[in-house]
């Protein structure tokens, strides 16, 4: 499932609209609405995407942009902690990666 949005539209504001229509197919029964993890690139690391995620249960692997990191640690103890990032997990994206990019040609 895609959605297709102009060329120069960002990714991140079409979000909300494809975990809206995502569906993760089982063996048997009805397909799942709520995947386990979601990989995304650094365009995705917004305080509405994790706070979507996190309302669903659903982890987050999104690295964090360094500019958001730097505002964290400029506010100190009060910018709280870095959200959790599984650099393992993370390696699979490329395979997503791959995939758009035989699309695209």
């Amino acid at each position: 499932m895609f959605v297709l949005t102009p060329g120069q539209a960002g990714d991140a504001p079409a979000f909300t609209d494809v975990m809206a229509r995502l569906r993760v197919p089982r063996s048997l029964g009805r397909p799942r609405t709520r995947p386990d993890l979601i990989l995304a690139d650094k365009a995705y690391s917004s305080r509405a995407i994790r706070d979507h995620l996190r309302r669903r249960d659903i982890r987050a692997v999104i690295p964090e942009k360094a500019d958001q990191q730097t505002n964290r640690r400029r506010r100190g103890p009060a910018g709280g902690r870095p959200p959790v990032f599984d650099c393992e997990a993370y390696k699979q994206r490329n395979t997503v990666e791959r995939c758009i990019n035989r699309l695209k040609q």
